[in-house]
């Protein structure tokens, strides 16, 4: 068991991040009754108890989300399937992923500069440059076609690569598209839909499953009468 696994006793911990997710996860926990006590983009504060004594909610990164629970920090969090795909890549199993919450929603598209004829680059065979935070789903999506890619990882400001010629295209998440169009930026081609997922540790599950499944059922509950 790791050694930062809870005793049976402990309140049942939740790890989300700032933001999008966390604005849409409150709306499901409530439907279990339960309801964060501050609101974490107006406290510095990174444990945040809640109405119920015995859940309480910790303030990571998006990315780090899926390690705090593979290795036992929290019982369960939400992450998106972005995430997910690369920590995966990295870390192997231990999660356990019971339930599509339908939120966070968004597509992972490849996109490149207005005016770049991409599907003739594709049909020439061009070797192309692509920068991604997405360096697992974006190898696989350019593997599957058998495209030839350079990956420069990146963690942030994507649509700059292609503008001062550090890459020819960028994979990122797009939802509005309102980032790309403000950089003369256009999505040529979709690699998948994102959204949140619950995700539950293994060893958790089995020493305190009384505790964690009513919670997991009120998650289910709440997300099944989401938009699909």
């Amino acid at each position: 068991m790791s050694p930062f696994a809870a005793s049976a006793n402990a309140p049942i911990t939740l790890a989300l991040s700032k933001g999008r997710i966390f604005e849409e996860t409150m709306p499901l926990l409530g439907a279990a009754g339960i309801e964060a006590a501050e609101d974490p983009e107006k406290s510095r504060k990174l444990i945040l108890p809640t109405s119920d004594p015995g859940v309480r909610i910790i303030i990571v990164r998006a990315s780090d989300v899926p390690t705090y629970v593979q290795y036992g920090a929290a019982d369960m969090g939400v992450a998106g399937k972005d995430v997910l795909i690369e920590h995966a890549a990295e870390h192997g199993g231990g999660l356990y992923q019971p339930i599509d919450l339908r939120i966070g929603k968004c597509r992972l598209c490849v996109a490149v500069p207005a005016g770049f004829d991409y599907a003739s680059a594709v049909r020439q065979g061009a070797r192309l440059r692509v920068a991604t935070k997405y360096v697992q789903a974006a190898r696989e999506h350019f593997a599957a076609k058998g495209v030839h890619v350079d990956l420069i990882k990146l963690y942030g400001s994507m649509e700059l690569a292609p503008l001062v010629g550090l890459a020819d295209a960028i994979v990122d998440l797009v939802s509005t598209g309102s980032t790309l169009r403000a950089n003369n930026l256009v999505a040529v081609e979709d690699i998948m839909p994102i959204s949140s997922r619950l995700i539950v540790n293994q060893a958790a599950l089995k020493t305190r499953r009384d505790r964690l499944q009513p919670l997991i059922d009120a998650f289910a509950r709440a997300s099944s009468e989401m938009p699909a």
